[in-house]
């Protein structure tokens, strides 16, 4: 088998794991934004979103081979001719992401970064009441990469004859045994999400309180209406 291709672990468990709780954030704190209700939701959602992509840049640097941005951040260039590959139904492959899934991946990380710091901001009040329309029009921008990001998934998915969604769940792809990670970093990844569900258990269960976030918005309304 080690000369034909075969289902081979390509994505370690941490990658996948981040790829889907980013997910879970990002649309959890975009539908919960305008909720009063469920602002602590929002402000609990955007703190591990922002701590994921910290992560996830680190592990860029650090993780396994696929998983590190040295092995699939190209030329701007590469992505264009890869797009036109597609479009010419050539069905282009590629063991980790591909150049144009490279660039929306990059932009991703930075939206989510520029978000996640411009809401933290805007509750502080760290700067004027423009972070808030920032915010927002970074976040419905996130939102449009997200979704041409899935619609391109999906049809690289038909032209490749390969489920990758899936693939980000098993974390294998058709590929050749010298292209396949020797493990899936399975305890990394069981820290991590311990560590993220604690950090929910615990605003959950101060959101009486209204968190640590809450709190801190509690108090600006208060300062507010005295004035």
């Amino acid at each position: 088998m080690g000369d034909s291709s075969h289902k081979v672990l390509i994505w370690d468990l941490p990658v996948r794991l981040i790829h889907w709780l980013l997910m879970i954030c990002f649309f959890g704190a975009y539908n919960t934004a305008e909720i009063d209700e469920l602002k602590i939701i929002h402000f609990t959602l955007g703190y591990t979103l922002a701590a994921l992509i910290v992560i996830r840049i680190a592990w860029g640097f650090i993780g396994t081979t696929h998983a590190k941005f040295s092995n699939f951040i190209r030329h701007p260039k590469a992505a264009i001719s890869y797009l036109r590959s597609m479009i010419r139904r050539e069905h282009p492959t590629d063991v980790g992401h591909n150049p144009a899934g490279a660039l929306a991946i990059v932009a991703l990380l930075s939206l989510g970064l520029l978000v996640s710091l411009t809401g933290w901001s805007t509750l502080h009040e760290m700067v004027g009441e423009w972070a808030e329309e920032v915010h927002e029009v970074l976040a419905n921008f996130m939102l449009v990469i997200v979704v041409v990001h899935i619609v391109a998934v999906v049809g690289g998915s038909f032209l490749q004859k390969e489920n990758l969604v899936k693939a980000m769940i098993t974390g294998k792809k058709t590929a050749f045994d010298k292209d396949a990670i020797p493990e899936s970093k399975s305890l990394l990844a069981i820290a991590l999400l311990l560590a993220v569900l604690s950090f929910w258990f615990y605003q959950y269960d101060h959101a009486a309180e209204g968190g640590i976030d809450g709190m801190v918005a509690l108090d600006q309304e208060n300062e507010h209406s005295d004035e």
